[in-house]
């Protein structure tokens, strides 16, 4: 008896990633390819991928429902993406191109709230990952990954910018408009203007822009803030202290303002590793001196980067159906 198994389609501003996903949050395939340009070229990729994924699974199971994700304003009621500048869409009707396309309903959500379904669905410290990552992106092996209830979750990403979500008992905390958890443009001081068109808000000292600000990447023709900092580059020293004081206000902020007990960093910043890691546990352990009601929240223990090989957007994206009304239909075209 074959498997029912999720779609899981994460549109990222440079890349795309397809995942065929069991129920359990085991990655049974995945595949990835530059993301397109335009409406058009971005569902084309999308596309093209998830049939390779359903391919790649056909001996093993059904395709049985869907989901997707990217960044820009997606309203999941209506399938809607606007403004997702980086991708050079103004406005696409993803849901209903996806389902036309695939024959196959699919839900969407906004990339970083996605993730953060992913994130608590997998639960911190409880990756486990396989020992052969590389098996499930060949379609010849799978990815396994921890998970259990983990109660309050923040997704911290941090890239060009600075966004957030959180999940609570396993629902997404929406808000206005899903404006929940857009903490990158709560103002905190300075004089830089934000993209938003405020003065001084946290993605300006917390984000990969800000970082690009206050230490330009051609210094010295180095990349890594931290070594050249280690290295005596005071500009680079300066430049890691403000952020990492960002990031931990930020974490400060979810676990004040949000009630999250867990706190996990994705997006592109997390490539900075270990030092990066110890620069934010440095400001927390800092902001629990000065205070005992900081101290009191243990705040360092409660944040950890997920891991670059854990395609935790994929996988949120891949549960969407399950959080969405109505019924899902399979076609022969994915159906293996």
């Amino acid at each position: 008896m074959s498997e029912q198994l999720l779609l899981g389609i994460d549109i990222g501003g440079t890349k795309t990633a397809v995942a065929a996903v069991r129920h359990d949050g085991t990655v049974v395939a995945l595949r990835s390819a530059p993301s397109g340009r335009g409406g058009a070229q971005v569902v084309d990729v999308a596309v093209r991928l998830a049939r390779e994924v359903a391919d790649a699974v056909s001996g093993l199971g059904r395709i049985s429902a869907a989901g997707a994700c990217m960044p820009g304003l997606v309203d999941p009621r209506t399938g809607l993406v606007r403004h997702a500048v980086n991708l050079d869409v103004e406005s696409l009707e993803l849901s209903s191109e996806l389902s036309r396309a695939l024959g196959l309903r699919v839900e969407v959500e906004n990339d970083v709230k996605a993730a953060a379904l992913g994130a608590h669905h997998l639960g911190p410290r409880g990756w486990g990952l396989h020992p052969d990552v590389t098996s499930a992106a060949s379609g010849t092996g799978e990815t396994a990954y921890g998970s259990g209830d983990v109660g309050t979750l923040a997704y911290l990403n941090l890239g060009t910018g600075l966004a957030s979500a959180v999940v609570r008992g396993g629902v997404l905390v929406r808000g206005i408009d899903g404006a929940a958890g857009e903490i990158g443009h709560l103002p905190v001081g300075g004089d830089v203007v934000c993209s938003c068109g405020q003065v001084g808000c946290l993605e300006t000292i917390a984000s990969g822009s800000a970082l690009a600000r206050l230490w330009p990447p051609s210094r010295g023709g180095g990349r890594d803030p931290f070594a050249a900092a280690a290295a005596g580059d005071a500009a680079a020293a300066a430049a890691v202290d403000v952020l990492c004081d960002g990031v931990g206000l930020a974490i400060q902020l979810l676990v004040l303002a949000a009630g999250a007990e867990h706190v996990v960093i994705g997006g592109g910043l997390t490539g900075l590793g270990e030092p990066f890691v110890e620069g934010v546990r440095a400001d927390l352990r800092r902001r629990g001196r000065s205070s005992r009601m900081i101290a009191a929240l243990d705040l360092e223990s409660r944040f950890e980067l997920v891991p670059a090989s854990v395609p935790v957007a994929a996988i949120g994206a891949a549960l969407l159906p399950g959080r969405a009304p109505g019924p899902f239909l399979l076609t022969d075209e994915l159906a293996g």
